[in-house]
């Protein structure tokens, strides 16, 4: 009897530590998981992206190539196992190419304008103009 007293106090101990220690350790795997999830993908291997995990919700944050990558790393997160919620701080910026200019808007003329509003203005006693 003695013996199976001992056992089940063993056992108890046992249960509740290990209990307590899956929490942070649980938190831990997720986000080796995420990680290895993110560099096994084709298209995402040379993202550098920084994982964290809190309560089994994953926090995404860094820089992406474009909205598709984003996505892509979104989709892979939300498949691993174990993950609850998950949190995204992914800024998109485009990566330039080099001698590739961006596109500007054209320049508006301030004399080309002024014009406009001069050919628009209604002088005293002339009927407006009808289109």
């Amino acid at each position: 009897m003695d013996l199976l007293k001992r056992t089940t106090a063993l056992l108890a101990v046992t249960l509740v530590l290990g209990t307590a220690a899956c929490t942070d350790s649980g938190d831990a795997a997720i986000t080796d998981r995420v990680k290895t999830a993110i560099s096994n993908e084709p298209g995402l291997k040379k993202t550098k992206v920084s994982v964290s995990t809190n309560e089994k919700v994953v926090h995404l944050s860094g820089t992406v190539k474009s909205r598709g990558e984003r996505a892509v790393l979104i989709a892979v997160a939300r498949k691993v196992e174990g993950v609850k919620a998950l949190k995204t701080d992914l800024a998109v910026t485009p990566q330039q190419q080099p001698g590739v200019k961006p596109q500007q808007k054209p320049r508006v003329e301030a004399r080309g304008k002024r014009e406009l509003q001069a050919q628009r203005r209604v002088t005293p006693g002339v009927a407006e103009p009808r289109y």
